[in-house]
């Protein structure tokens, strides 16, 4: 699968650890920043990441940061992308199955590197199920037009 991944300063460490593992598993990765622990925003990876998602470039896309919310606010900030806070298993799991999330954020302050890998595997390995949850995600990409 073809995942675009980004991070601050934050999540930097814990961005480069998912990428490995992704790689390891066969992926492409198209890392889009931070390169280091230096302070940045996290906003313009958010974005990077999302407009990758949005057209299609990528498949997913993967976002780090201290708690993650920031990350998921501004991804969600571009049309066409459901970008979900991961918190647990089987959240990340719903989010697939549910609103076809195809942006997962991770908070680095709160996630160890085993349990990142964990959600990102959910994420990936897990389909949308469409039917009603379908019509659901219609709606959001309604309001996206409004």
């Amino acid at each position: 699968m073809n995942i675009a991944i980004g991070a601050d300063h934050a999540g930097f460490a814990l961005k480069q650890e998912i990428a490995e593992a992704l790689r390891a598993a066969g992926h492409t990765v198209a890392d889009k920043g931070t390169g280091s622990a230096a302070s940045t925003d996290y906003p313009d990876y958010a974005e990077a990441v999302a407009r990758d998602v949005a057209s299609g470039a990528v498949e997913r896309g993967i976002l780090v940061c201290a708690t993650g919310v920031g990350m998921s606010i501004a991804a969600n900030k571009v049309n066409g992308v459901r970008a979900a806070l991961a918190v647990n298993p089987e959240e990340v799991q719903l989010t697939r199955q549910h609103n076809d999330a195809n942006v997962l954020t991770l908070g680095a302050k709160y996630t160890d590197a085993a349990s990142a890998n964990r959600y990102v595997k959910l994420f990936l390995e897990t389909p949308f199920e469409g039917g009603r949850h379908q019509r659901r995600v219609d709606k959001i990409s309604q309001l996206e037009k409004r």
